[in-house]
């Protein structure tokens, strides 16, 4: 009798069913469980108790649940489900390339809200507080920072992340019919 252990194969497709569907709601669900940290911290029990059960919402269940979720799929149906739920994640990315329009809001949705923070100390002493709390200030301003990263598309991303690299250098296009720009029509900037 002759077995093989032929492993470089790809696992077939796994059909959707009930296993898969509760697998999947187990490995979600246990991302969002650090969120019911204030239900569990309103509980009329001792303090210790109620640390414990914070603590297993952000360390125990949702490992837990993830291993319950693999045990019910397998192997084959964690690749799978891992395959599906990181192509559903590509698709909610920004797209490469923005219009030039499209860019100019992200810029503003990216800018405003660093000014507001700037400025909102000394605006509050003339205007007041009479409007919104400064929890609203500060959820409104961080939701249009965070989605201007979305709106400002992949390329921009590309720039945040040359911040951080040391070698990176800036390539900027030159005006049309400068002299002295590249083979492509840009201009190097920087040491080399």
């Amino acid at each position: 009798m002759q077995t093989s252990l032929d492993t470089s194969t790809k696992p077939e497709r796994t059909p959707l069913g009930w296993r898969m569907n509760l697998a999947l709601v187990l490995w979600i669900g246990g991302f969002f469980l650090p969120l019911l940290i204030p239900l569990a911290a309103a509980l009329p029990v001792p303090v210790a108790t109620r640390a414990a059960l914070s603590a297993l919402l952000v360390f125990g269940l949702p490992q837990l649940l993830t291993v319950i979720a693999i045990a019910l799929v397998g192997k084959s149906g964690l690749h799978y489900l891992i395959e599906q739920v990181s192509g559903a994640a590509k698709k909610l990315g920004p797209p490469a390339h923005v219009t030039r329009l499209r860019y100019r809001i992200g810029l503003v949705m990216l800018f405003l809200p660093l000014a507001a923070a700037l400025l909102e100390p000394y605006l509050s002493l003339l205007v007041g507080d009479r409007h919104l709390p400064h929890w609203a200030h500060g959820a409104i301003g961080n939701t249009l920072f965070l989605t201007s990263f979305f709106v400002l598309g992949g390329e921009f991303w590309d720039k945040v992340k040359a911040l951080f690299i040391y070698e990176a250098r800036a390539v900027l296009p030159a005006p049309a019919g400068t002299a002295g720009a590249g083979v492509d029509g840009s201009q190097h900037l920087g040491a080399r």
